[in-house]
C-alpha cells in the first residue's frame, strides 16, 4: 500500500489534450489552461490527423512555454475522441519518468471549451483529499464537475449542463452508471490507479469517459463536484453536445403496445454490448449484486425491442 503521505502534496498534473482540426477555438482553450492558479501541470497533446493549423497552434505555445507542454511526435492516425484520449492515458503511463510525474494524476481537455480559473485547483485538492480518506493511491478515483453551458461565442446558454440535460447525477452507482454515463470528460481527473485498471480501453466501449466512469464505480470512488468549472461551448462541430432534455411527450400508443414493440434501440443495444465486456473484463472480481447488473444490462444487446425494453426495466431498478 502506498501512504499518501509520501506522495509530493502539490503532484504535477498530465491534462491530456487531443486535437482535431479546431484552430477556431483552440488558443482561448489553451490560454485558459496556461492561466490556471495550480501552476504545475503538463499538457500533453496529440494531434488526430488535423488538417488545419490546429498542430502549429500548439506547437507555438510549446516553444514559448516548453515547461509546461509535451507534444507528441505526429502519426496521421484518426483515433477518434475516445480512442485518442484512451492512446494519452497510455502513452503518460508508460512515459512518467520521462514526464516528470511522480504519479500520474490526469486530467481530460476538449480543445473547444474554456477552464476556469481554479478548475485544476479544486479538483486536484478533492482528489488529495479522497486518497487520504480512502488511505491509499490504489483506490480508482474519478472527480468530476458541472459545467456552464455556452453558445459558440461564449453567449450564456444554461448555468448547469446537468440540469440543462435533465441529468439523475444521484445515481451514480455501479448499475446505474452501466445504463446511463453521468461523466463529462472534460471536467473529469483521475488519478493513476483508475488508469491503470481502465486500461486497455475496449473498443466496444461507448467512450472513454463511460468506461472510466463504470470502473471507477465499480472499484474505488466517483465524486461529483456541484459546480461548473468550465465554459462548455455548444457549435456545430461538437462531438457529441449538449442536448436540453426535454419530457416525453404523451404518445398514442398504449402501455403494452410500447413494451411489446419489436424495434430495438439502437443505443440500448451499445449499452448491453459495452457491459458484456465489462463483465468478460472484470467479471471474476465483481459482487453479486454488480454481476446481476451486469446480466441485466448485457441482455440490452438482444435485438428484440420487448425482451431488450424488459431489461432496461428491471436493470432501472437497482
Amino acid at each position: 500500500m502506498t501512504a499518501p503521505s509520501k506522495i509530493t502534496a502539490k503532484p504535477k498534473i498530465a491534462i491530456l489534450l487531443s486535437i482535431y482540426n479546431g484552430e477556431k477555438y483552440l488558443a482561448e482553450q489553451i490560454d485558459s489552461l496556461l492561466a490556471q492558479s495550480y501552476k504545475d501541470l503538463l499538457i500533453v497533446i496529440r494531434d488526430d490527423g488535423s488538417i488545419d493549423k490546429s498542430l502549429s497552434i500548439a506547437q507555438a505555445y510549446a516553444e514559448s512555454n516548453p515547461i509546461h507542454f509535451h507534444i507528441l511526435p505526429a502519426d496521421a492516425d484518426n483515433k477518434g475522441a475516445s480512442g485518442g484520449f484512451a492512446f494519452l492515458m497510455g502513452y503518460v503511463l508508460a512515459n512518467k519518468e520521462k514526464l516528470g510525474l511522480e504519479k500520474a494524476y490526469l486530467m481530460f481537455c476538449d480543445q473547444d471549451d474554456v477552464w476556469f480559473d481554479n478548475k485544476v485547483e479544486l479538483q486536484i485538492s478533492a482528489m488529495l483529499q479522497a486518497e487520504k480518506s480512502l488511505g491509499s493511491y490504489n483506490t480508482p478515483v474519478l472527480i468530476h464537475s458541472d459545467l456552464e453551458v455556452v453558445s459558440s461565442k461564449k453567449a450564456f446558454i444554461a448555468k448547469s449542463l446537468v440540469s440543462f440535460q435533465g441529468l439523475e447525477i444521484q445515481r451514480n452507482r455501479f448499475p446505474n452508471l452501466l445504463i446511463s454515463n453521468l461523466v463529462t470528460g472534460c471536467t473529469a481527473l483521475i488519478n493513476e490507479a483508475l488508469a491503470e485498471k481502465a486500461l486497455p480501453i475496449p473498443n466496444t466501449a461507448i467512450m472513454h469517459d463511460w468506461w472510466l466512469a463504470i470502473v471507477a464505480s465499480a472499484f474505488g470512488k466517483v465524486i461529483f463536484l456541484e459546480m461548473p468549472l468550465i465554459y462548455y461551448r455548444q457549435h456545430d462541430n461538437n462531438a457529441i453536445g449538449a442536448k436540453e432534455f426535454m419530457r416525453p411527450s404523451p404518445t398514442k400508443l398504449s402501455f403494452w403496445q410500447r413494451i411489446l414493440s419489436l424495434k430495438p434501440n439502437k443505443h440500448l443495444i451499445e449499452v448491453g454490448i459495452q457491459a458484456a465486456e465489462f463483465k468478460r473484463c472484470f467479471g471474476g472480481e465483481l459482487s453479486a449484486r454488480n454481476h446481476l447488473a451486469l446480466f441485466l444490462c448485457a441482455g440490452m444487446r438482444l435485438k428484440i425491442g420487448f425482451i431488450q425494453r424488459g431489461f432496461y426495466r428491471l436493470a432501472r431498478r437497482f
